[in-house]
C-alpha cells in the first residue's frame, strides 16, 4: 500500500521507554507519529525527539476535559482548544483530534448528558465548531472529529455514525474540519467499511486502524483490512493511516502484520 502509516506511541512501542518510541517507530517504516494528550508532556522535548527521528507529528487530542455537546462547557472548550492548537504548532503538529464528549480515564465518557435532548447537543456541537475553525484556519492546523463506538469503549458518546460527523463537516464547509475515520470504532457501530468510506471520502482527514474484536493488529479479527485499505486508496484518500492499537502479544509481532 502507498498509504503513509502512523503509529501511535502510546498504544505501540509500550515496551519502551517513551521517548525511546520515535526512533523505534521511524526505524519501523513508520512516517509519523501521534499521541493521545499533550498537556503532560514537554513540548520541547516532543518537537526535538521528532526531529531526531525524522519522523513526523500528525497529531493529539485537543479537547480534553470539555464536551462540544455541552452548552455550557463553549468557553471553557474553546480556550482549552486554543492553547490545543498553540500546542500543535509549537511541535509542528498537522491536527488535532476532537470528540463530542469529555473522555476520562481509560476512554471512559465522562457524562453521557442524559438530561439534554438531542436538539440541544447537536445545535450546541454545531455552534461550537463553528467557532473552533476560525481558531483553526488562522492557526493552520487541521480539526480531526472522531466519531466513537457507544457499546464496548465509549458507552454515552453522543457522535457515533459516519454520516452525522461528515454532516456536519459539510454543514460548516471548512477545509481545516475533517472527519477522523475510526474503522475499528465504525466496525462496532455500523459496518458497512467499505461503503461509508467511498460516500464519505472526501470528507475523511485522518484514518484510525485497528481490527474488531479486540482492537488488536490487522488479521487477529472480523475486519479485512487488506481490502479495506486498498479500497480506501482506491478513493483517492492522501492521508495518513494511523495505528491506534493494542498489540495482541508484542509491538513486534504487531508490526509485522502492519507491514504485511
Amino acid at each position: 500500500m502507498a498509504l503513509n502509516k502512523c503509529a501511535c506511541i502510546d498504544t505501540l512501542f509500550t515496551e519502551l521507554p517513551w521517548q525511546k518510541r520515535f526512533q523505534a517507530a521511524r526505524k519501523a517504516g513508520f512516517t509519523h507519529i501521534e499521541f493521545w494528550n499533550w498537556t503532560d508532556r514537554d513540548l520541547v522535548e516532543i518537537k526535538r525527539l521528532a526531529l531526531e527521528a525524522d519522523v513526523g507529528i500528525s497529531g493529539f487530542n485537543g479537547d480534553a476535559d470539555y464536551s462540544l455537546i455541552d452548552p455550557g462547557h463553549r468557553d471553557k472548550y474553546l480556550e482549552f482548544l486554543r492553547r490545543s492548537l498553540d500546542a500543535a504548532q509549537q511541535i509542528g503538529a498537522a491536527s488535532v483530534t476532537i470528540h463530542s464528549n469529555a473522555l476520562g480515564e481509560n476512554g471512559i465518557v465522562v457524562d453521557n448528558y442524559a438530561n439534554l435532548s438531542d436538539t440541544v447537543k447537536l445545535c450546541c456541537m454545531y455552534d461550537t465548531l463553528l467557532r473552533c475553525v476560525p481558531m483553526a484556519e488562522q492557526a493552520g492546523v487541521s480539526l480531526h472529529l472522531e466519531a466513537l463506538n457507544v457499546h464496548v469503549d465509549h458507552v454515552g458518546n453522543y457522535l457515533e455514525t459516519t454520516r452525522m460527523g461528515a454532516e456536519i463537516c459539510s454543514l460548516i464547509g471548512s477545509p481545516r474540519l475533517k472527519l477522523l475515520y475510526d474503522v475499528y470504532h465504525m466496525q462496532i457501530n455500523e459496518g458497512n467499511i467499505c461503503a461509508n468510506i467511498s460516500q464519505y471520502a472526501d470528507r475523511i482527514g485522518h484514518v484510525h486502524v485497528a481490527n474488531a474484536p479486540g482492537r488488536h493488529e490487522p488479521g487477529t479479527g472480523e475486519i479485512n483490512y487488506h481490502q479495506v485499505l486498498q479500497h480506501l486508496e482506491s478513493t483517492g484518500y492522501k492521508g495518513l493511516v494511523g495505528y491506534e492499537l493494542f498489540p495482541e502479544t508484542t509491538t513486534e509481532e504487531a508490526v509485522r502484520a502492519i507491514f504485511a
